[in-house]
């Protein structure tokens, strides 16, 4: 065999390395830890006493400020009562509203001797509540899955550090946004599939089938970004982002590298839908011709296809569904809507999603298929009359 199942030791060492390499990027500093504005802590706080005087309402959109009096749930000045800060921009989706009783996330701005100088009140406390739901998905993955919902919960860990600690980094400091992102797309598309699947035939089917489709989602964002003349600022917070001192960075770059990565997810479960269908069936029938388990695994492409290829459309509808209403509710045509350039760039990320979606499932049943049958046509014939002698 070319790689034979792990056993349940080496299934361990191979989960351990990676939680010993997710611990180590926890660790890494990214490089832009200093770029705040002198010493600073952060701590919860409880709302005491609210001052909406400075407040003004025009329709539903509030404007001015709040003061706030908070008493400090932590850190070095647990206990103290500060007075803060909460200003108004004037934007339902930034502004925050506090009342009697509510929890802050407080930012202190502190002197050199470590006195409080400023207090703002940055927003609600979530983070505990964001704890919760971690951990209650932590525990159903492990209790559903056992050894490989652990193993799942790890690789999900792993990825989200490794997108913090060396992507974002990587993309700031202006290193090729497409380069970066499809090399760390490969690292963590190998690091998910082989902690689930284990070194296994079924393993390797499963990556090289969603590597090619990632590749092709790839190719295709960059020939039609440029053919529907997409530029990178579409991007929510781009320009937010030039104006802080990142002005050279490519974003159009940037956001061909978002089509692939947002679709990368969808492509790996794909894949291992087509390899674990592939591997079950070569484990059960060992004399089964190439041919023969090609055949299978377009199949089961063929129904998954039919369903996985609405995921993309319903993820990204979801998150502009507000936008689309707004298109309704003024009556644009649909011409003017699907010409506008945020929307052709939604558009974009849907298809050619979708399109490396589709092209796995045959990439993974031609890996699949070279990589379990063992045995020829005539060796199969001769087994079967063997058995009927």
């Amino acid at each position: 065999m070319l790689f034979p199942k792990a056993d349940r030791k080496r299934d361990m060492c191979l989960a351990l390395a990676f939680l010993t390499l997710t611990t180590v990027m926890l660790l890494l500093p990214s490089g832009f830890e200093g770029r705040q504005q002198g010493p600073s802590e952060r701590c919860r706080g409880e709302v005491l006493t609210v001052d909406n005087s400075h407040m003004q309402q025009f329709g539903i959109v509030k404007a001015g400020f709040q003061t706030v009096d908070l008493r400090l749930l932590g850190g070095p000045h647990a206990g103290a009562i500060v007075e803060a800060h909460n200003e108004l921009l004037g934007k339902m989706d930034m502004d925050k509203v506090f009342q009697v009783g509510d929890t802050a996330l407080v930012v202190l701005s502190l002197s050199e001797d470590g006195a409080i100088v400023r207090a703002v009140a940055q927003d609600h406390y979530r983070l505990d509540t964001e704890l919760l739901l971690l951990g209650l998905f932590a525990l159903l993955l492990v209790a559903f899955g056992g050894w490989t919902g652990l193993k799942a919960l790890l690789s999900f860990v792993f990825a989200a550090v490794a997108i913090w600690k060396l992507l974002i980094p990587a993309l700031l400091l202006g290193h090729d946004p497409v380069l970066v992102s499809l090399g760390l797309t490969a690292l963590l598309t190998a690091v998910i599939i082989f902690l689930v699947a284990g070194i296994t035939r079924m393993g390797l089917a499963a990556f090289l089938g969603a590597f090619l489709g990632i590749a092709t989602s790839c190719v295709l964002a960059f020939l039609f970004t440029a053919k529907l003349k997409v530029h990178g600022a579409v991007m929510p917070f781009s320009e937010t982002l030039l104006y802080s001192g990142f002005g050279h960075l490519n974003l159009t770059r940037i956001y061909i590298a978002a089509v692939f990565l947002a679709a990368s997810g969808a492509v790996m479960d794909l894949a291992m839908d087509v390899a674990a269908s592939q591997n079950e069936l070569a484990r059960r029938r060992p004399n089964l011709t190439r041919r023969e388990i090609l055949a299978s695994g377009l199949t089961v492409g063929r129904a998954v296809v039919g369903t996985m290829t609405t995921t993309l459309l319903f993820a990204y509808s979801g998150g502009y569904i507000t936008l689309l209403m707004a298109f309704m509710a003024q009556g644009i045509p649909l011409e003017n809507i699907f010409n506008l350039v945020f929307v052709s760039a939604e558009v974009l990320k849907t298809l050619v999603g979708s399109f490396g979606l589709v092209a796995v499932a045959p990439f993974t049943a031609l890996a699949g298929a070279l990589l379990h049958a063992r045995q020829t046509p005539h060796l199969r014939s001769v087994e079967v009359v063997s058995h009927n002698i």
